[in-house]
């Protein structure tokens, strides 16, 4: 397997992490994507994946699998335990669904608040930006970061009971977070005590030791 991606970055890193749990990782070439020159814009990266994002993974016969939560569906049916997207369907439908409010309600607010209210990846690859939009995405981050805090004053793992897909999605918004210098609000106790929890996984805390490439 091929997958493309740019090593520190926040959906990169989600798939990295779950190869680590599904001990995967010896099985992948990566190869680097550079986002600060906006080499994942380009017509020939398009080929690739239409919507212009990483990471994407590159199987046999060209075939081309984009988005994280497909990517990570796809790994977990290719091997064994653990398995990160459950095995009832109750468990099944309760990751997904909170992989998809990590998505919009955390990970993919804050991407809009880098692209909009911050430099983002520079004048040449942010071409359109709207700091007001950006501001409010990053208040709906923030928003999220109280529900998930909520959430796991209840429960050990963002969908219930076990480390999941969903708990690396949220990963991937502390990272992006730390990234933007957005800081998770100290009065969400659970959330920092949980993230502490997940910096102990060998896969989480070897994703978190990458050092990022100069650009």
């Amino acid at each position: 397997m091929k997958i493309y991606d740019w090593p520190t970055g926040p959906y990169p890193a989600r798939v990295r992490i779950a190869l680590a749990e599904k001990n995967l990782l010896s099985d992948v070439e990566f190869v680097p994507i550079n986002l600060w020159k906006g080499e994942h814009k380009t017509p020939g990266f398009r080929a690739k994946n239409y919507s212009g994002t990483l990471p994407v993974l590159e199987l046999d016969g060209g075939l081309f699998l984009a988005e994280c939560t497909a990517i990570t569906v796809y790994l977990d049916a290719l091997a064994g335990e653990p398995t990160l997207t459950g095995r009832t369907p109750l468990e099944k439908g309760a990751i997904q669904m909170m992989t998809k409010r990590a998505e919009i309600e955390m990970l993919d607010a804050i991407s809009v608040y880098f692209h909009h209210a911050t430099p983002g990846l520079g004048p040449d690859v942010e071409v359109y930006q709207n700091r007001e939009w950006g501001l409010r995405q990053r208040d709906k981050a923030l928003c999220g970061m109280h529900y998930f805090d909520a959430v796991l004053r209840k429960q050990p793992f963002i969908a219930g009971e076990a480390f999941s897909m969903a708990d690396i999605a949220v990963i991937g918004g502390f990272i992006f977070a730390t990234a933007v210098k957005l800081p998770i609000p100290q009065e969400c106790e659970a959330l920092l005590a949980w993230f502490a929890r997940m910096q102990e996984r060998p896969s989480v805390r070897a994703q978190l030791a990458i050092v990022p490439p100069k650009h």
